[in-house]
C-alpha cells in the first residue's frame, strides 16, 4: 500500500475511523474473520475438534438416562457406566486439543499482525511522525494486539461452536419435551434482548479504554525521554499527574465496560438458572403427576442435563459476542495505524556503497534545481533553491535559524518531496533512482546523534553490519574515537547504554560520524557536526573533513563558521532562498547575511587584524 491508498484516522466517513463505520455485531464478526485469513485451516481444525468434544458431551445425558431407567430393572449397569466414562475422557482429550490449536492460532494471528504493524510504522511518511505520538503507536502494536489475540483465540470459534452445540442441545430437548423447551426458550430470549442492548455500550467503553491506554504510553514516553528536564525543573509530580489522568480515564472506561459486562453476565446467568428451576419444578410435577404424562424420571434427568449443558454454549456465545465488541476498540486502532500513509514500496537497495549507473560525465554528486517546498500549504520554507555539490568537494550551507537548511537535508534524504523543482544525483533525477537507491548513496550525521541500544561496534556498523574489523577501525580512526573505544569496558564490544547514555554529547556525535563514514557514501551530509565538540575536537574534525572530502562529497550545515570557512564552496540561505555562493573571503565582502554571521562569531579573513594596531595573523 502506498501513500494515499487509504484514509488516515478520521479521514472520510467510510474509513476505519469514520463516523459511518458499521459497528454492528455482524460487522465486528466479519472484521475478526478477516484477521484469520491466513489461518482458516487451523481454525477449521479447532472448530471440528471443539464440535467433536461437544458432541461427545451431548451424548452423555442420553447414557445417563439409560443408567437411571435401568437402575430399577434387571439390566446390568456397568456397560453404560463404562461407556459414559469413556465418552467423558474422550471429550476432555478432544477439547484440550482443540483449545491448544485455538491458542496457537491466536498467537500466530497476532504475530503476523504485529509484524505487519511494525513494518508499516517504520515506513510511514516522515510528516506522519509529527502528527502521531510514538507511545500511542507502540501501544497499538502491544496492548491492542494482545486484546485481539484473546478475540481470535476464543471468541470466533466459541461463537460458532457455541451456536451449533446450543442448537443441538435445543433439538434434543425438543425431542424429549417440547413444552419444557418453550419455558427455556422464553427465558433465553429475554436474556438475548438484554445482551443486545448492552453490546454498544461495551464497545464504546472498550474503544475509550484502549485510546486511554495508548495515551498513557505516549505521555509516559514523553516524560521518560525528557527525564533530565523533568528532574531539573522538579516536574515529577506534574508528569505523574498528567499520566495519572490518562490512567484514570482508562480505569473509568474499564469500569464502565465491566459494569455492562457484569449486567450482561448476570442476565445470562439468571436466565439460565431461571429456566433450570422452571424445568425442575414443572418437570417434577409432571413426573409425580402420574404415568399418563408419558415422561419418566429418566427423561426429566436427561432434559435437566441438557438444560445444564445449554448453559456452557449459550454463555460462550454471549461471552464471545461481548469479547468481540470489546476487541473492536483495539481492532479500530490497529486498522487506523494500518491506514496511515507510507512511503511507496520500492526494491530494496543493497547495503554498502552505491555505484551509480551510467552517471553523466562530470556531473556533480548532488544538484538542486529551483526547489520549492512547504510543510503546510501557504507557508513556504524553500523558495527556488538551486546549488550543486561537485564530486570530492566540501560544500557548506549557512544561514540564520529558520532559513531552511535542515529542510534541504530532509529533501536530499527523500524524507519529503519537493513541491516543485527537482534533485539530481550523479546527473540522474532522484525520482528515477527511487528512495532506496538515493539513500544508498548518502550518509547522514544529524544534530540529534541518535544511537541505538547495543555495543559501540553495533552503532558504528549499523549501516554496514557486514563490515570487517579493519573497516570499523578505520572509521574509528577517522572519527577520532580511539580514546572512547579504549575507555569503554569491552572496547568496541562495550555497551553504550540506552540512547548512548554512557557517552558524552561529543562522543555520541563522533560515533554517528564513524557510522556514516563506514558506509563510504558518495555524499556525506553533516548537520551541525561540531555542535557538541570542544575547540580541540572541533579542530580535529575540521582536519578530518579535509581528509574525508578526498573520498566523497561533503555537504555541511554549520552555525560555527570556523568549521566551514575552509570549505570549497559556501552556500548562504536566507528565508528559503540562496542569496550568495562562494568562498569565505569572498562572501565576507559580498553577502550581508554571511558578514553578520561572521561578525557575531568574530571571524575575519586571514591577514586582517582583529582590532586596529593588533598584529595580523
Amino acid at each position: 500500500m502506498t501513500a494515499g491508498d487509504g484514509p488516515g484516522p478520521g479521514q472520510g466517513d467510510d474509513g476505519p475511523a469514520g463516523p459511518g463505520a458499521d459497528r454492528s455485531t455482524r460487522a465486528a464478526v466479519a472484521a475478526v474473520w478477516r484477521l484469520t485469513a491466513r489461518h482458516r485451516r487451523a481454525l477449521a481444525g479447532a472448530t471440528v475438534l471443539t464440535l467433536a468434544a461437544s458432541a461427545l458431551g451431548l451424548a452423555q445425558p442420553l447414557l445417563a438416562k439409560r443408567v437411571v431407567d435401568a437402575s430399577g430393572g434387571q439390566q446390568p449397569l456397568w456397560p453404560p457406566l463404562l461407556l459414559l466414562a469413556a465418552l467423558f475422557a474422550a471429550e476432555a482429550g478432544t477439547g484440550a486439543a482443540g483449545r491448544f490449536l485455538l491458542e496457537r492460532t491466536g498467537e500466530h494471528v497476532v504475530r503476523h499482525l504485529r509484524l505487519t504493524l511494525v513494518g508499516r510504522l517504520l515506513r510511514l511518511e516522515m510528516r506522519e511522525y509529527d502528527r502521531q505520538r510514538g507511545g500511542d503507536l507502540i501501544a497499538r502494536v502491544t496492548a491492542d494486539t494482545t486484546l485481539l489475540r484473546e478475540v481470535v483465540a476464543q471468541a470466533l470459534v466459541d461463537l460458532v461452536t457455541g451456536a451449533l452445540v446450543a442448537a443441538g442441545a435445543l433439538a434434543l430437548m425438543a425431542w424429549l419435551d417440547p413444552l419444557l423447551l418453550l419455558l427455556v426458550a422464553a427465558t433465553v430470549a429475554t436474556a438475548a434482548v438484554v445482551v443486545s442492548l448492552l453490546l454498544q455500550g461495551i464497545r464504546g467503553a472498550s474503544e475509550r479504554m484502549q485510546a486511554s491506554v495508548g495515551a498513557v504510553a505516549a505521555d509516559l514516553e514523553r516524560a521518560l525521554n525528557a527525564l533530565p528536564v523533568v528532574r531539573v525543573y522538579r516536574a515529577e509530580q506534574r508528569e505523574t499527574a498528567r499520566v495519572g489522568a490518562r490512567v484514570d480515564d482508562a480505569c473509568a472506561s474499564g469500569v464502565r465496560a465491566a459494569k455492562y459486562a457484569a449486567v450482561m453476565s448476570s442476565a445470562v446467568e439468571l436466565a439460565v438458572q431461571g429456566s433450570f428451576l422452571l424445568v425442575l419444578v414443572v418437570g417434577g410435577l409432571r413426573v409425580h403427576g402420574g404415568g399418563h404424562s408419558g415422561h419418566s424420571l429418566g427423561d426429566l434427568v436427561a432434559f435437566l442435563l441438557y438444560a445444564s449443558y445449554l448453559v456452557v454454549p449459550l454463555s460462550s456465545v454471549f461471552r464471545a459476542v461481548g469479547l468481540i465488541q470489546r476487541g473492536m476498540g483495539a481492532h479500530l486502532r490497529v486498522e487506523q495505524a494500518l491506514h496511515l500513509p507510507v512511503e511507496p514500496d520500492e526494491a530494496p537497495a543493497p547495503l554498502g556503497p552505491f555505484t551509480p549507473q551510467t552517471p553523466a560525465a562530470g556531473a556533480p554528486v548532488l544538484a538542486l534545481h529551483d526547489v520549492h517546498f512547504a510543510y503546510r500549504p501557504g507557508r513556504p520554507v524553500l523558495r527556488g533553491v538551486s546549488f550543486h555539490v561537485p564530486q570530492r568537494q566540501q560544500v557548506a550551507l549557512v544561514g540564520l535559524s529558520g532559513a531552511g537548511k535542515s529542510t534541504v537535508f530532509a529533501l536530499i534524504a527523500r524524507f519529503h518531496e519537493p513541491d516543485t523543482g527537482h534533485l539530481r544525483l550523479h546527473g540522474r533525477p532522484a525520482t528515477e533512482l527511487g528512495r532506496a537507491a538515493c539513500r544508498a548513496q548518502l550518509a547522514l550525521v544529524d544534530q540529534h546523534n541518535r544511537l541505538v541500544q547495543g555495543t559501540l561496534r553495533d552503532n558504528i556498523a549499523y549501516g554496514r553490519p557486514d563490515a570487517t574489523d579493519d573497516e570499523v577501525r578505520r572509521a574509528v580512526r577517522l572519527a577520532r574515537l580511539e580514546q572512547v573505544a579504549e575507555r569503554l569496558p569491552g572496547g568496541l564490544r562495550g555497551a553504550v547504554g540506552e540512547h548512548g547514555a554512557t557517552l558524552s554529547g561529543g562522543e555520541r556525535q563522533r560515533v554517528a560520524l564513524a557510522r556514516a563514514l563506514l558506509t563510504r557514501p558518495a555524499l556525506l551530509l553533516l548537520d551541525e557536526p561540531t555542535s557538541h565538540l570542544d575547540a580541540l575536537n572541533e579542530a580535529a574534525l575540521t582536519a578530518a573533513l579535509r581528509d574525508i572530502s578526498r573520498e566523497c562529497a561533503v555537504l555541511v550545515i554549520a552555525h560555527r563558521l570556523s568549521t566551514v570557512q575552509h570549505a570549497d564552496r559556501i552556500v548562504v540561505l536566507d528565508e528559503g532562498r540562496v542569496t550568495a555562493c562562494g568562498r569565505h573571503e569572498d562572501l565576507l565582502g559580498t553577502s550581508p547575511v554571511y558578514r553578520r554571521l561572521a561578525a557575531a562569531q568574530m571571524l575575519r579573513p586571514a591577514g586582517v587584524p582583529a582590532r586596529p594596531g593588533a598584529p595580523a595573523e
